[in-house]
C-alpha cells in the first residue's frame, strides 16, 4: 500500500477527532430532517460487511412503486477540512486486501457511528423516487432524514430466496410485512433493470475471488457471483446515482461524475464477437454489445464468464471527471447513462462524500463547498487512488491464490487471456478464480482467447502464478 501511495495507518490527530465524536448526542429529527424511523427499512450487503452505506424501503403508489434509498450521512460526522476528512481526501477509498480491510475512515466511524446498522437511529440523505411500470423514474426528490434499519440482510441469503432456490432467511420468514416489502423492492428493481437493458446498459456477470480463511490461514479461494439480491442493489444504486446527478445539474452546480469512456479497443470486441458468429457495429454500441453478451449467456452459460471478463478488460476502467454546469457531459458506456455520479458509498469512497456535501449545499441553498478547480483535482486523485487500490488488491489476490494453489502445481485449468502487455501475457483461470502469467505458449494470442493452461509454479511472497500452454 505504501508503495502505491497509501497511508495505511491513521494520523494521530484523527484519534482526537474520534474521541470528540464519541461524545456527540444521538441524532434527532428537526424541521430540516424528516423522521422516517417508522418505515420498514432494510439493508442488503455482503456477509462480512460492517460499513453499511445504504438502506431501502418501498411502497406501492399511484403510478408505480415509491422507492426510498437512504445513504449514510457521513458528512454530518466529518466536517470538510477536519483531520479525518484530510486523511480520507488523501486516501479516497477503502482498500480490501482479502485478509484485511484498510478503511478510508476510522473503523469506529465507518462501521458504527455513521453506518446504517440494524436497530440504530442514524442520519441519512434519502433519494425518494417513483418507478413506473416501464422502469422509468417519474419523480425524484432528495432530503435529509432520520432512519432506523429494521433488518440487516445479506446477498447470500436474500438472492437465492428471491430466485426461488432457497427458503427465506429467518428474519424474512418471521415477518410477513418484510416479505412483502422485499418482494416489492424486487419488483421495482426488475423494472429498473428492464429499462436499463432497453437503454443499452451492459449486464455483465463478473466472478470475483474470495479468500477462504480459517484461523488466520488461507485455506482456498471461493467465487463470489451475482445473484438476484446483488442485482437488486445494483439497480437501486444506479437509479439513486442518476437522481443525484440530475439534481446537481438542475441546480447548476458543478460535480464529479463517474464515466467509462467509449472503448478504444472496440475493434477487438468486434473481432471477439465475430469468433462466435455475431456481427457488432463498426462504431461502439453498448446496446448491441449487451445483446451479444446475453446471447452468449443463453447459449453457453458455462463459458459466459470468460467472454464477459474479456469484454470488461477491453472496455478499460472507469474514471472520475469534473462536470461543470452547462457541460454536455460524458457518458458511462457500460451503464448507458449520461447522468451518473458516485454518491451511495460515502463510508468507503471520498468522491461519494464530496457529492453528498454538494447535494446538502443545494438542499440548504448554500454556496457549493468546492470550486471547479478543487473538484477537478479531487476527481484526478480519486481516479489515481482507485487504480492504485486495484493494484494492491490484485497483488494481494495473487498472493492469496499462490498460497491456495501451491498444492495444485501440475494441474490443468480452463483460462481466458486478460492482458497482453510488454511485461507479458496474463491469463485468468475460472475455477478457482485466479490470475497469473503465461510463461510459455503465448505467441499469437490476444485478450479474450480461451486456453487450457498448466500451473507450473507459484511464489506466494511475490504473488506469482506461472502457467504454460
Amino acid at each position: 500500500m505504501i508503495d502505491e501511495g497509501f497511508q495505511p495507518d491513521f494520523p494521530p490527530d484523527t484519534a482526537l477527532q474520534m474521541e470528540a465524536l464519541k461524545l456527540h448526542p444521538p441524532p434527532t429529527a428537526d424541521t430540516n430532517i424528516r423522521d422516517l424511523r417508522s418505515l420498514l427499512w432494510s439493508s442488503i450487503d455482503n456477509d462480512t460487511s460492517r460499513d453499511l452505506d445504504q438502506a431501502e424501503a418501498a411502497e406501492r403508489v399511484n403510478g408505480g412503486i415509491r422507492l426510498l434509498i437512504a445513504i449514510a450521512d457521513v458528512d454530518a460526522d466529518v466536517p470538510a477540512g477536519s483531520p479525518i476528512d484530510n486523511h480520507a481526501a488523501a486516501q479516497t477509498t477503502s482498500v480490501y486486501t482479502g485478509v484485511r480491510t484498510f478503511p478510508m475512515l476510522p473503523e469506529l466511524l465507518s462501521t458504527d457511528l455513521s453506518s446504517l446498522n440494524q436497530d440504530a437511529d442514524r442520519l441519512a440523505v434519502v433519494v425518494d423516487m417513483v418507478v413506473d411500470g416501464s422502469g422509468s423514474i417519474t419523480a425524484g426528490e432528495i432530503y435529509r432524514a432520520l432512519i432506523r434499519n429494521k433488518a440487516q440482510l445479506t446477498y447470500n441469503s436474500i438472492g437465492p430466496w428471491l430466485e426461488g432456490t432457497a427458503p427465506a432467511p429467518r428474519a424474512v420468514a418471521a415477518s410477513a410485512e418484510l416479505t412483502l416489502q422485499l418482494k416489492l423492492q424486487d419488483e421495482a428493481a426488475q423494472s429498473l433493470h428492464d429499462e436499463r437493458q432497453r437503454m443499452g446498459a451492459l449486464n455483465i456477470d463478473r466472478v470475483e475471488s474470495e479468500a477462504l480463511i480459517t484461523d488466520g490461514k488461507v485455506q482456498g479461494i471461493g467465487a463470489r457471483k451475482k445473484n438476484r439480491a446483488t442485482e437488486l442493489i445494483e439497480n437501486f444504486m444506479v437509479a439513486a446515482n442518476g437522481v443525484m446527478a440530475r439534481t446537481l445539474t438542475n441546480a447548476s452546480v458543478s460535480s464529479i461524475r463517474r464515466v467509462v469512456r467509449t472503448p478504444e479497443r472496440w475493434p477487438r470486441i468486434v473481432a471477439l464477437a465475430a469468433r462466435y458468429g455475431e456481427t457488432l457495429p463498426l462504431q461502439p454500441d453498448s446496446g448491441a454489445l449487451n445483446l451479444f453478451l446475453q446471447k452468449r449467456k443463453a447459449s453457453d452459460p458455462v463459458h459466459y464468464a470468460d467472454v464477459s471478463l474479456a469484454v470488461v478488460k477491453l472496455m478499460g476502467p472507469g474514471e472520475y471527471v469534473l462536470s461543470r454546469s452547462g457541460d454536455q457531459g460524458q457518458a458511462h458506456f457500460a451503464l448507458a447513462a449520461h447522468d451518473y455520479s458516485h454518491s451511495t458509498a460515502p463510508n468507503r469512497r471520498f468522491a461519494d462524500m464530496v457529492t453528498q456535501r454538494l447535494i446538502k449545499s443545494v438542499l440548504s441553498k448554500r454556496d457549493a463547498p468546492y470550486s471547479d478547480q478543487q473538484l477537478s483535482s479531487i476527481a484526478q486523485n480519486c481516479t489515481l487512488k482507485e487504480d492504485a487500490a486495484r493494484k494492491v488488491e490484485r497483488i494481494m489476490n495473487k498472493r492469496i491464490a499462490a498460497v491456495a494453489l501451491q498444492p495444485r502445481i501440475g494441474e490443468t485449468f480452463a483460462a481466458v487471456v486478460t492482458g497482453v502487455t510488454p511485461k507479458g501475457t496474463f491469463v485468468r483461470i475460472t475455477n478457482p478464480p485466479a490470475e497469473g502469467l503465461l510463461i510459455h505458449g503465448h505467441q499469437g494470442i490476444d485478450v479474450g482467447d480461451l486456453l487450457q493452461v498448466k500451473l507450473v509454479s507459484t511464489d506466494p511472497h511475490r504473488g506469482y502464478l506461472d502457467f504454460a500452454c
